[in-house]
């Protein structure tokens, strides 16, 4: 029985070790920068995240801005709007068009707003994700 329970932990920590993108060379780019940021709801410039699937583009925070934005369902989400598959450019600040962002780099990779995953082929990073917690009409951004 013992021997059992020390395969059954063996099993599940090397199943839980995943594929860490610090580990994966293709999303080195993006640095792990401080973000504090508070939405107010009730501002003009975010009046548009009071209906599902309007992003957000708020400058200044992150690697290369915030995108919020709220989803079907009510959640929120905060992406930062640096390609995580891309060198720190100017141009690998990213374009949003509707619900998807694209770098405005030659290699143009995008990514889908409402789960972060990328629709250009090939690439393994996802948008670099903030912690997003709703209090009344503020909206607390963090990492």
């Amino acid at each position: 029985m013992k021997r059992f329970l020390v395969l059954i932990l063996a099993i599940t920590i090397l199943s839980c070790r995943g594929n860490d993108d610090d580990n994966n060379n293709n999303c080195r780019f993006l640095l792990n920068v401080n973000v504090n940021y508070t939405a107010n709801l009730s501002l003009p410039q975010f009046l548009d995240l009071q209906s599902v699937q309007n992003p957000v583009p708020v400058p200044g925070e992150g690697n290369g801005g915030l995108i919020i934005m709220r989803t079907i369902g009510d959640n929120f989400v905060a992406w930062d709007r640096a390609d995580p598959s891309h060198a720190q450019q100017s141009c690998s600040i990213m374009t949003l068009q509707g619900t998807q962002v694209t770098c405005n780099c030659d290699d143009e990779n995008q990514y889908d707003l409402n789960t972060g995953l990328p629709l250009t082929q090939g690439l393994s990073c996802g948008l670099k994700a903030y912690r997003v917690e709703q209090s009344g009409n503020l909206l607390f951004i963090s990492n």
